[in-house]
């Protein structure tokens, strides 16, 4: 893990923050606040960023690459609650607030790179930038919106229907990540899906 200053990408890495949906409404001012607090972090393809149930939380700005949130059951079995992408963030700022545990986990789908900091400083960066608290606590809603209703979806479309909702949401991620993964959020067969395909069904 490198800071962004000490980073051999450091002006690459300087455009993907400023193009990020949370902080692209930073001025010079308030991005030189927070640079300091972020370290670069490369993951490989099923690296956990963030472990369910631990108290320390971090925020993440995702420059390249996937992650998904998973939560897990007490006999083992995994739920894939979103994917995200770079450009945007993720976060347990929601149990941070409420004292209590991560409820999921955040782990990277595909090799990545974010930038993170400890969630007690994005916080209290966030008292100190009234627009970007109310930005970012705006994204933190719309998100649990959406995990709700791809949630609710799950039990009220079929198959097809399913696949269709995530193609007209996220069309730009069908192709990046894994099927089987992408069935997993689903809450469909690997098989399944590859046989939609083929029947010209999706």
């Amino acid at each position: 893990m490198l800071s962004v200053d000490k980073h051999p990408e450091k002006n690459i890495i300087r455009v993907q923050l400023r193009q990020n949906l949370v902080l692209r409404e930073l001025d010079e001012a308030e991005m030189s606040l927070l640079e300091p607090h972020l370290v670069v972090v490369d993951c490989q393809k099923g690296d956990f960023l963030l472990h369910q149930g631990v108290h320390e939380m971090e925020q993440y700005f995702v420059l390249d690459g996937i992650l998904k949130r998973v939560v897990t059951n007490q006999q083992g079995k995994r739920m894939i609650l979103r994917f995200t992408e770079e450009r945007n963030m993720e976060t347990s700022y929601a149990a941070w607030r409420l004292k209590t545990p991560t409820p999921y986990s955040i782990v990277s789908v595909t090799k990545a790179r974010v930038a993170k900091l400890p969630m007690q400083q994005w916080v209290a960066l966030l008292e100190s930038m009234p627009q970007l608290k109310q930005l970012f606590e705006y994204e933190v809603m719309r998100l649990m919106s959406e995990i709700m209703a791809h949630t609710i979806t799950l039990h009220l479309l079929d198959a097809p229907g399913r696949v269709h909702r995530f193609l007209r949401k996220q069309p730009e991620l069908f192709d990046r990540i894994p099927k089987k993964e992408l069935a997993s959020y689903l809450n469909i067969s690997s098989e399944t899906l590859s046989r939609l395909k083929h029947q010209g069904k999706i």
